[in-house]
Formats: C-alpha cells, structure tokens, sequence
C-alpha cells in the first residue's frame, strides 16, 4: 500500500511495476542489470481517488497520462534498483498530493489610476527616446 494522505491510500493492485534497462553511465553493468523502473498507476479506475482529483491528475500528468487512464512514470536516475523504485512511488505521491489541492479561482481587477498612469507616463518616455536616435538634420 502507498500512503498519501490519511483518507487517500493506494492498493497495490493499482500499481504494476517494470524493470528495463537504464541509459546513460553504469559501467559494467549498464548492459547487464535492469535498474530503470517503469510504475504504472491505473489512476482511471482508482476507487480511492475523488473525481476532481482525477481530473486535476490527469493535466498535472500531461504526457505520462495513457490513453486507457494510467500515469506511467520512468524513472533511472540511480544505478540502483530499490532506489529507483522509491523515487518512482515518491514521485507518484507528491503528483497526487499536488492534484489534491484545488487551485483559486482569480477574481478580475482593474489596474489602479495609479498603475494605469504610470504606465503611459513610461511609454511617452520610451518613446521620447526612440524618437531622439532618429537622423540628425545638419541644417542647424
């Protein structure tokens, strides 16, 4: 079982884990040993996760979100197996916890008298200072 949060834990059904090969420095035993973890979490069908959550996971994922509602996360950052395994599921929970926060909805304001005039009184200046490198008439 994968603790989340005291109300959300995750079955270990729910969880299937695959070991392939890893890229990148190993040594000796980068063509032998298979440290990458691939953990699929079948996130769709997840009896302990409410709707919204699922929903909010499912942008969060982006691209780790599979057609058929699982989040696969790849993970070979160590040249160990266990560790890798550890950060694949710590990983899967801090997206979850992340998914569990509502974010705010953003009232409209207006920019303030202030702000607004602030504003033009920088533009007219930027544009006294583009106006001024313009030719030079010899005239004078």
């Amino acid at each position: 079982m994968l603790h989340v949060t005291d109300a959300i834990i995750i079955q270990e059904w729910e969880l299937s884990e695959q070991f392939t090969r890893s890229q990148g420095p190993g040594g000796q035993n980068v063509n032998k040993v298979e440290t990458a973890v691939e953990l699929r979490f079948e996130a769709a069908r997840s009896p302990n996760l409410p709707d919204p959550v699922k929903r909010r996971l499912q942008r969060l994922a982006g691209r780790r979100w599979t057609q058929d509602g699982a989040i696969v996360m790849l993970v070979q950052d160590t040249r160990s197996q266990a560790r890798n395994r550890e950060l694949a599921r710590e990983r899967l929970v801090e997206l979850i916890r992340r998914a569990m926060v509502a974010p705010k909805r953003r009232i409209a304001t207006r920019p303030t008298l202030g702000s607004q005039k602030r504003r033009l009184k920088a533009k007219a200046v930027r544009g006294e200072v583009k106006t001024l490198r313009g030719r030079v008439d010899d005239s004078e």
